[in-house]
């Protein structure tokens, strides 16, 4: 009974029975709909930006929930803002990236609501 008492508090020590995903960071909780958001938005990037074959978005957005590229998070959605480019882009001294997208996710994480901006970096 203490073995089990111990193995249960080491594993709720390491966040195994967290009911929120963890950030990168490992210190603050993001909401389970977030990262089902970030994946949207990303593919409605690649969508608009030609697939990709033709595009990459910024490695922020192949991070679990997106959260460096997360703009915002209020009662509409999440917000992220993202650039992106040729495929290769972020390989090269200095990255060169030439487009920006800006696009509102429902707080469900299943619907776009808004593509506010997908264009030139501004």
């Amino acid at each position: 009974m203490n073995q089990f008492k111990t193995v249960l508090a080491l594993i709720s020590s390491i966040g195994l029975l967290a009911p929120n995903a963890a950030t990168a960071q490992g210190s603050r909780p993001i909401p389970l709909a977030q990262p089902k958001a970030a994946n949207l938005a990303r593919m409605r990037a690649e969508s608009l930006n030609g697939g990709l074959g033709q595009y990459r978005a910024a490695s922020c957005m192949y991070e679990t929930g997106a959260g460096s590229c997360l703009e915002s998070v209020s009662e509409s959605g999440f917000l992220f803002r993202f650039r992106g480019g040729a495929p290769g882009w972020q390989q090269q001294t200095p990255p060169e990236p030439t487009i920006e997208t800006s696009v509102l996710v429902s707080r469900d994480g299943d619907r776009i609501l808004e593509v506010s901006y997908n264009g030139t970096i501004r």
